[in-house]
């Protein structure tokens, strides 16, 4: 039997929904087929440590999408979906006990700052300031499809010509150069650094000034948030509007085939052999190399971008380890303990050192940590008294995870927490280790554990990503469109991957799609053409 639908998304991650839920809201017949058993993707929430503790087993605050139009204009608190806040957004603990900390309230984060260098809390209310002058024609641009004329237009509107020169200096000044020009003592570029290293792209390299400053920024406005009783609660209530919508979400059924007729997509067929047709798009919440070489294959594809996907890039691999607690951390640094995100294992220099190591190909020996506190930033994840907590850090490419490695790395990583949590070891009640090999069979678009995406470095951006072309979710083949992180404008929990392709799918399937369809075909022709 064949089923017939208006679309098919494949993959039921965060990009894939907000897609689903897009074309819903437009009428569409839409079935979402998910490979994993459970909705999300890289947002996900089990009990593995230890019963009533409760991990995300990927990605766990959401700045992101508590900032983003996107997910905001869904109204999820309507499906199930509350937030939760720590008392602190994010504190960055150093070995001799120092630290600074992100609060809640912009004076507060200003008068740390200023115990720490003399007129740092003045740069830093300057500095939010003029995110808040810029933050919605900003967000509004980074989350459209290229080119992005109208909150482009905005932005030179509000900012003028001297004004927007200087964003776009922002766009490519690389963190330790931002924190030099703008803080006096250590702490603001404690602050920036560690939000930019949460990217792949060292502290000393074009855009990651952008990263640290764009993530640091939300977490002052919006703070990072996180969803009450786990990150799947996010995903299960993106899933819940689809269906109340009207669609379709099938987990457990992966898609083996793109079905491709006359440069066109058709519609699906599973790994059981099911056939699905899609009347009018299919979207793709995978990997770009999974899409165009396994879904798709390269006989159907220009022969420029299958040379230009051999040159596609993975952002750095990630290792995570997940505790359960009995008590919370005893930090030697006491301002960490209402902080639901902590750094630690470096300071500025040793953001240096790590970068260092990975561009290498080397295991960094002292590694920097982003850890999360769970249950003090959301009270359900665990019993009243403990804490489940979780830490990750990037590890280079080609590492053969075997048991002693994997064992070396974890050590690595407690060490460091041991050094500013001491007594650490003695708290733990259970405990799971992620290696990215781990991360890739619990995702298949965490390829290597790489959760990004693909580098968040300036060459596979905008018009770069995924590979050099036009920036946008159209792909060679009409009517399928790619819907996933590997897509401007990259990774993160906002949805605008998704949501863009579904903007596009609707607006080719409309009465007046005929000329921008034709257009994009003649960009692609002209672009993909053998030189």
């Amino acid at each position: 039997m064949v089923r017939t639908v208006d679309a098919v998304v494949v993959g039921a991650g965060p990009n894939g929904l907000v897609a689903a839920n897009a074309l819903v809201d437009a009428g569409w017949d839409v079935l979402v087929l998910e490979e994993q058993d459970a909705v999300g993707g890289a947002v996900r929430t089990a009990e593995t440590e230890a019963p009533g503790f409760r991990t995300d087993l990927f990605s766990a605050f959401y700045p992101l999408a508590a900032g983003s139009p996107v997910i905001r204009g869904l109204h999820l608190e309507e499906h199930g979906l509350a937030w939760s806040r720590a008392p602190s957004v994010l504190a960055h603990v150093l070995d001799d006990g120092g630290s600074v900390v992100l609060r809640t309230e912009p004076e507060d984060t200003a008068a740390g700052l200023e115990e720490l260098g003399p007129g740092d809390g003045d740069a830093w209310l300057r500095m939010f300031a003029g995110w808040e002058r810029v933050r919605d024609p900003l967000l509004d641009a980074l989350f459209s499809p290229l080119p992005a004329a109208r909150p482009a237009l905005r932005l030179l509107s509000r900012l003028g010509v001297g004004g927007t020169l200087d964003l776009g200096r922002l766009g490519v000044l690389p963190v330790r150069r931002l924190a030099d020009e703008t803080f006096r003592g250590e702490g603001g570029g404690l602050l920036l650094t560690g939000n930019a290293m949460h990217s792949d792209v060292p502290p000393d390299a074009a855009g990651s000034g952008l990263f640290g400053w764009l993530l640091t920024m939300l977490g002052q406005d919006v703070g990072f948030p996180v969803p009450v009783g786990g990150a799947g609660s996010l995903a299960d209530a993106l899933a819940a509007r689809v269906r109340a919508g009207g669609g379709d979400v099938v987990t457990g059924t992966r898609v083996e085939r793109v079905l491709v007729a006359r440069n066109r997509a058709v519609g699906v067929r599973t790994a059981r052999g099911e056939l699905v047709r899609a009347r009018r798009a299919v979207l793709a919440d995978v990997s770009a190399p999974a899409l165009y070489r396994d879904l798709v294959g390269t006989e159907h594809l220009p022969p420029r971008l299958v040379r230009d996907l051999g040159r596609f890039q993975w952002d750095h691999p990630t290792f995570k380890i997940n505790w359960a607690l009995d008590r919370p951390l005893a930090w030697a640094a006491g301002a960490a303990h209402g902080a639901g995100t902590v750094h630690l294992g470096v300071d500025r220099r040793g953001f240096v050192d790590v970068a260092a190591a990975l561009s290498k190909g080397e295991v960094p020996a002292r590694p920097f940590l982003v850890l999360g506190q769970m249950t003090t930033s959301d009270p359900t994840r665990s019993p009243r008294g403990t804490e489940s907590a979780w830490a990750y850090t990037h590890v280079p490419h080609g590492v053969r995870w075997t048991e002693d490695a994997v064992a070396g790395q974890a050590q690595r990583m407690e060490d460091a927490l041991d050094r500013v949590a001491p007594g650490f070891r003695g708290t733990v009640v259970g405990r799971s280790v992620q290696s990215p090999a781990d991360l890739q069979a619990a995702d298949a678009n965490l390829v290597d554990g790489a959760i990004n995406g693909g580098t968040s470095a300036v060459h596979q951006q905008l018009v770069f990503r995924p590979t050099p072309g036009l920036g946008r979710p159209e792909t060679p083949v009409e009517r399928l469109y790619l819907a996933s992180a590997a897509a401007h404008p990259g990774g993160g929990v906002h949805g605008a991957c998704g949501w863009n392709a579904a903007r596009v799918a609707l607006a080719a399937s409309s009465r007046w799609g005929t000329l921008p369809r034709a257009l994009v075909r003649s960009a692609w022709g002209r672009l993909l053409r053998d030189p």
